[in-house]
């Protein structure tokens, strides 16, 4: 039985991933902070965790482990008013940092990328081999980390980056700070879905269930090419403008209403959470992702969850909770505004290191 060291275990992605490895037959130890592991929207799975930060990994963490996969970062916009390289480079230290002890004891290596290093692309289907754009600090900390493990790289290290779509789905640590959840969750709780942009730009969408398959089957891989294998995770019939998604939420909900604040600016004053990365209407980050690699190097992956289908599921489960407006707007399921919370009252220090005891947060 292979042993998988998860960092960023109790995030989003992290707390759907950990139960589905294990469920597949594979022995998973969780390793994080604790930013969120007490944010629930609904109780989560048990598993062996090392609370701990990722910045003080050491060789004995890495005791009996066969493969290392890296969830852990920052993916949210700066806190306050500090700038984004003293957000983001610790994160890429710390991912550098792990690889090499990784090398060092010959323990594979998973790195969890983003699609959104595209940033901008001009209406073709983007492959891996593309041009790159970053728009924001975040895109840019990942594709500085493949940089990093594309020098580390070589004989007896052949790490594995997967660019992922922007995750969707239900999880215990939810989140509704990205689109598709944030839509849906808007939708339940306030009967209306409103863009602070025009809805035109393109994301290509990936469930947090075929997140974790395409992890998966990266860990059962016999990749041994030593180079980088970068690959493009998710599916071409997910990649949805936003207004295209915001209908296909609207259309599962009877009654639902779509707007524009850019034609209703009042509903600003009504605590709308916004994406602060949209700027006076406009969002510049627009591109449309080619997932066929994927398929030719795992033989047999592919994406089983469309948006229709993982909308549908939200909706029931949020229905079934019930998720509250209380809720939906609850900061523990907000990356920033959780970190931002945490700093501003002294719980964490300016480089995000812990001062004093984790808060509990209260039951949502």
């Amino acid at each position: 039985m292979k042993k998988v060291l998860v960092t960023g275990s109790l995030g989003y992605i992290g707390s759907v991933l950990t139960p589905y490895l294990a469920q597949h037959g594979l022995s998973v130890i969780g390793y994080d902070t604790g930013f969120f592991r007490d944010c629930l929207l609904y109780p989560a799975p048990e598993t062996e965790t090392i609370l701990k930060d990722a910045r003080d990994i050491m060789p004995e963490d890495l005791k009996g482990i066969d493969v290392v996969v890296h969830l852990a970062g920052i993916s949210n916009d700066p806190i306050g008013k500090m700038d984004a390289a003293r957000m983001y480079d610790p994160a890429r230290e710390y991912a550098k940092a792990i690889a090499l002890l990784c090398k060092q004891v010959r323990v594979r290596f998973i790195y969890a990328s983003s699609c959104s290093v595209y940033g901008i692309g001009s209406g073709e289907l983007l492959a891996e081999d593309s041009p790159v754009n970053p728009q924001t600090g975040y895109s840019l900390n990942k594709l500085q980390v493949e940089q990093d493990l594309r020098d580390l790289a070589g004989p007896d290290f052949s790490p594995i980056a997967l660019r992922f779509a922007t995750a969707f789905g239900t999880s215990p640590r939810q989140r509704f700070d990205i689109v598709v959840n944030m839509l849906t969750g808007m939708a339940i709780t306030t009967g209306a879905i409103v863009l602070n942009s025009d809805g035109t730009p393109w994301r290509p969408n990936v469930h947090v269930l075929d997140f974790s398959e395409a992890i998966r089957r990266a860990i059962e891989s016999d990749y041994h090419g030593g180079d980088l294998l970068v690959l493009n995770v998710g599916n071409d019939s997910n990649n949805l403008q936003i207004i295209q998604i915001a209908r296909i939420i609207q259309a599962q909900i009877p009654g639902c209403d779509l707007k524009f604040l850019s034609q209703n600016p009042e509903l600003d004053k009504e605590g709308l959470i916004k994406d602060r990365k949209v700027k006076r209407g406009v969002d510049t980050r627009t591109y449309r992702v080619s997932f066929e690699k994927i398929k030719q190097v795992f033989p047999g992956f592919k994406c089983e969850w469309s948006v229709e289908r993982g909308v549908k599921d939200m909706v029931e489960r949020f229905q079934k909770l019930p998720l509250t407006p209380g809720m939906f707007k609850h900061r523990g399921f907000y990356r920033l505004q959780q970190l931002e919370y945490l700093h501003d009252n002294q719980f964490l220090s300016d480089d995000l290191r812990w001062l004093k005891e984790r808060p509990s947060v209260p039951s949502v």
